[in-house]
């Protein structure tokens, strides 16, 4: 479901900022029960000290459990020590399909020291993602050029270089990538996790998932239900809804998002601490006329260009945190007199870039969980079909999401999972956590998990951005007191 920001994020984003000043992927299947599937004998880590605090490791587990002396793959892990009277661990999953736990809880365990007092904090490389058996597609210059490929397909031409430029992405994905392809589906990772639990010496899971992690808890849930101790879940996946809907809610979202903040611009344009790109005319029209010039002309951002792809890019990335409004302003302000390097930082965060051209596999990997997980239509007709709705609910953003799940309707492996509700029947009280006007992961999505799980309890944050935890004490504290003492909120509970 997209990133999630870390402070490291947003930490690079500020040196890009202080360097400019001066000078310029879905419905989910609910997998079914599989109980002739033998659990592997958890193996044990072997921890090594990696530096701040830190201790790192590999779990071997079986590549496909359906075959479990097929093969092994090794799953990458971190652990923070709990630094008081432990409970046991904490397993943590940032989101994605494609985010890395490890780089995540090195990044974030500041934000997670009240759960650090009691467990063990425990991030770990989902199978494809990371450090565990990654998946690969594009070389770093290859990913420039099909990132910058602009996806608003308004011309036969364009429509006919980008079709061609995704079935090669693809075939680079089939072509350079070997038997462990097939097996990064969410129902794998989840029984990953299960290793991961009994490797720990936790008798039972106690789990924090953001976004995509969420459908991992959810498919955990469903496996395992009496292996649970704890799950929240903060920005919650709809398994019931099919991949082209998830797409359009998630892109009507977005624009909510948008529009959140354009009207906040204005409101602020002369505040004190003033939102500039609403100083010198309407942003909303600006930014559209901005979008329309970096498709015909694009822009100058130090010594690379931002096109109108990337610029979208830009934007989207933006409206995941309320905290990255200020740098979307200055982003926006500066490509007005001409500097794209701003707007540009933002899409590469989004992307995975890295400052020396490379790429993490973040993207490779989401499509990779993504295209196994959910079957699409395979018929180009469907998504041109898509144009009026995307168009009118997302005027901003439909027509370039329009095409989004093409890279799926020519991936070389055949969908294993389907679209469908989910269920854990015997868990314990399941915590879910919506934001009612989050991007990535719309409130609805949670509110119809909260009815498919009969156990489970609502928590709602008011206010915009993705996830909750970060964004909301009173949402942080509530999921803190649930997985530390099991007090469990009132359904319906709200925050702001």
């Amino acid at each position: 479901m997209g990133p999630r920001i870390t402070a490291v994020a947003i930490a690079a984003i500020l040196l890009v900022t202080a360097c400019s000043r001066g000078g310029q992927s879905q419905g989910k299947p609910s997998p079914s029960p599989t109980p002739s599937i033998a659990t592997p004998i958890p193996g044990q880590v072997a921890w090594t000290n990696c530096g701040g605090g830190f201790q790192c490791g590999t779990l071997p587990v079986p590549l496909d459990y359906m075959h479990p002396n097929a093969g092994n793959i090794d799953i990458a892990l971190i652990r923070k020590p709990a630094t008081g009277s432990k409970i046991g661990s904490v397993l943590i999953n940032p989101g994605g399909p494609g985010a890395s736990g490890v780089d995540f809880v090195r990044g974030d365990a500041p934000a997670l020291a009240n759960l650090n007092r009691r467990f063990d904090l425990v991030g770990f490389d989902p199978r494809g993602v990371g450090q565990s058996a990654p998946v690969r597609c594009l070389s770093g210059p290859q990913s420039d050029a099909f990132n910058a490929l602009d996806s608003v397909l308004d011309d036969p031409t364009e429509k006919q270089a980008n079709i061609q430029a995704v079935k090669d992405y693809v075939a680079a994905c089939a072509q350079r990538n070997g038997k462990e392809l097939p097996f990064v589906d969410t129902v794998s990772a989840s029984r990953d996790m299960d290793v991961i639990r009994a490797a720990l010496g936790d008798e039972k899971l106690t789990y924090l998932g953001f976004s995509y992690g969420t459908f991992l808890g959810e498919t955990y849930a469903h496996l395992f239900p009496t292996h649970i101790r704890a799950l929240a879940l903060d920005g919650v996946v709809d398994p019931s809804t099919s991949m082209n809907d998830q797409n359009l809610t998630q892109t009507v979202a977005f624009e909510q998002n948008l529009q959140a903040f354009l009207a906040d611009c204005v409101a602020r344009r002369s505040a004190a601490k003033p939102c500039t790109y609403a100083r010198s005319g309407d942003p909303q029209t600006k930014l559209l006329a901005l979008m329309k010039r970096l498709d015909t002309n694009p822009m100058p951002a130090g010594t690379r260009t931002l096109t109108r792809q990337l610029g979208m890019y830009g934007v989207l990335y933006a409206l995941y945190d309320q905290t990255l409004w200020q740098f979307l302003d200055l982003g926006l302000t500066q490509a007005d007199r001409g500097n794209g390097r701003v707007l540009l930082a933002l899409s590469d965060m989004y992307l995975g870039r890295n400052p020396d051209g490379t790429y993490s596999n973040e993207i490779d990997a989401n499509w990779s969980v993504n295209c196994i997980d959910h079957p699409v239509p395979s018929d180009l007709a469907a998504y041109d079909q898509l144009g009026p709705a995307f168009a009118k609910d997302a005027p901003f953003f439909g027509p370039w999401s329009q095409y989004d799940n093409l890279v799926c309707a020519y991936w070389p492996i055949k969908p294993t999972g389907h679209t469908g509700p989910i269920t854990a029947d015997g868990a314990p009280p399941i915590l879910l956590v919506g934001g009612t006007n989050d991007p990535a992961t719309p409130y609805a999505w949670a509110q119809s998990v909260h009815r498919q799980l009969t156990t489970s309890v609502l928590l709602t944050r008011q206010g915009n951005g993705h996830t909750s935890y970060n964004a909301s004490t009173c949402a942080r504290l509530t999921i803190d007191a649930y997985l530390i003492a099991l007090t469990m909120p009132a359904d319906g509970t709200v925050c702001t």
